[in-house]
């Protein structure tokens, strides 16, 4: 069973057509809390994984929400209390999430039949109720923390023909070299952009001219306009400004890791809105190209004779602020960590996996172009620090994923024990058509 408290379940399935109907009943009763088919069928409709038959998916997808229920009626015996604004902020976020999906809110809207106002109001309560079980699992798991005589002993207890395969992983590490953009370059773009600013302000369009100048790919054939634009969508920069501006209004000239910019809102609509923008981003001469190259060539020798420790040339001469500060080491966003599968970096940068296949841990690549997440033009070197073969998972290599999975073994244990405790003194009714369902966990049913 999957413990963990399924929060979207209510929401949006965007592959659910909007006037799907599912007959509705009461299947289940946790203390005051009803359990709906239609919330069981939802569930099924989202979940992904295939490796089980309907019938069990059906069953323990049914326990999942049993097991919410169950909590949220702890979470209103322990007076939990979900804030307002912490509503607010899931609804923004999911909502967020599946307009940019759709494309606009007006899609969203039209999709849905109803204003995302209205929307909210009806879906405020159940986000508020899936907030509250999420607090109350929180209480019950979040102070899980084991020792490594602890992680130790989980280790051994499992038996060696059971141990995991763990699949080859290599830990990396880059240093970026970015261009600089002299002074003068940057008040040439910028007194550029300001005559296109006075000339929509003189009455000019500002769509023909976002169409004719503006080095944004994402708008510029749109004459600059993205629509619908929600709070998180945009670097932060550019969120500050649109959402200052009343509509019709032009901004100042503003600078974001992207260049400079200037915006022009078209129309706020509730949570969104509509704006036009120019961007301009200050030209990188190619000598400051070539000299930018050179000093990393410079760096890459050092470190590949020896002369140079790549950890302490990340902090003291790499551009990218996320990695420097931790010996250049690049994130896994899947797992948070900083081991990589193969397949897993390859989707990223194929080329660099070549490359890596033919290095010895602890060797660096030449110098080789790169485009970061703000799109421009800069040099890196990559440093292999480590690399597993596919292995049985020992202790040794890969104490952090033995560490989760003992964690996450804990936790099941003590929601299990939390279950059986607090389903004895909380009322519970099951419709006969889940009789035949075996349950994971030891519940007090009401006869």
């Amino acid at each position: 069973m999957n413990f963990k408290v399924i929060i979207a379940f209510v929401l949006f399935n965007y592959n659910v057509n909007a006037q799907t109907q599912i007959l509705d009943k009461v299947i289940a009763i946790v203390g005051k809390n009803p359990l709906l088919l239609s919330e069981v069928e939802t569930a099924l409709l989202q979940k992904k994984d295939n490796s089980e038959n309907n019938f069990n998916k059906r069953c323990h997808t049914f326990e999942d929400l049993l097991f919410q229920k169950l909590l949220l009626s702890q979470a209103d015996r322990d007076s939990i209390n979900v804030e307002d604004k912490e509503v607010d902020a899931e609804l923004d976020r999911r909502i967020n999430y599946y307009v940019s999906m759709l494309g606009s809110e007006e899609k969203f809207e039209e999709f849905y039949g109803k204003r995302v106002s209205l929307f909210k109001d009806e879906l405020r309560d159940d986000v508020r109720d899936q907030l509250k079980s999420q607090k109350m699992q929180q209480k019950i798991t979040g102070d899980i923390k084991l020792t490594p005589s602890e992680v130790s002993l989980f280790y051994n207890g499992i038996p060696n023909d059971s141990l995991p395969i763990l699949n080859s992983e290599i830990e990396i590490g880059h240093l970026v070299i970015k261009p600089p953009v002299n002074s003068n370059t940057k008040k040439e773009c910028r007194d550029l952009l300001e005559t296109y600013r006075q000339r929509v302000i003189n009455g000019e369009s500002m769509s023909v001219l976002c169409a004719l100048y503006s080095e944004d790919p994402g708008s510029a054939k749109n004459g600059g306009r993205y629509e619908s634009v929600m709070r998180g969508q945009f670097v932060p920069e550019f969120e500050a400004v649109a959402f200052k501006l009343k509509a019709g209004e032009i901004s100042e000239i503003f600078e974001t890791t992207y260049g400079y910019h200037f915006i022009q809102l078209v129309a706020r609509k509730g949570e969104s809105v509509d704006v036009r923008h120019l961007l301009m981003s200050p030209k990188i001469s190619q000598s400051d190209i070539i000299k930018a190259k050179s000093k990393l060539d410079s760096i890459q020798k050092l470190i590949a004779n020896g002369e140079l420790n790549f950890n302490d040339a990340t902090i003291k001469y790499s551009d990218d602020k996320e990695t420097k500060q931790n010996g250049g080491l690049i994130i896994n966003p899947s797992s948070n960590a900083t081991k990589w599968e193969i397949d897993e970096l390859g989707q990223l940068d194929q080329n660099l996996v070549f490359m890596l296949d033919k290095m010895e841990v602890g060797e660096v690549t030449p110098v080789i172009q790169y485009i970061g997440q703000d799109t421009k033009q800069a040099w890196r070197i990559v440093y292999l620090k480590s690399r597993t073969e596919p292995h049985k998972a020992n202790l040794k290599d890969d104490y952090t994923k033995l560490l989760n999975m003992a964690t996450f073994n804990k936790q099941k244990k003590t929601i299990a024990e939390w279950i059986a405790k607090k389903s004895k003194n909380t009322y519970i009714k099951i419709n006969s058509e889940f009789n035949s369902c075996k349950l994971e966990y030891n519940w007090s049913i009401a006869p």
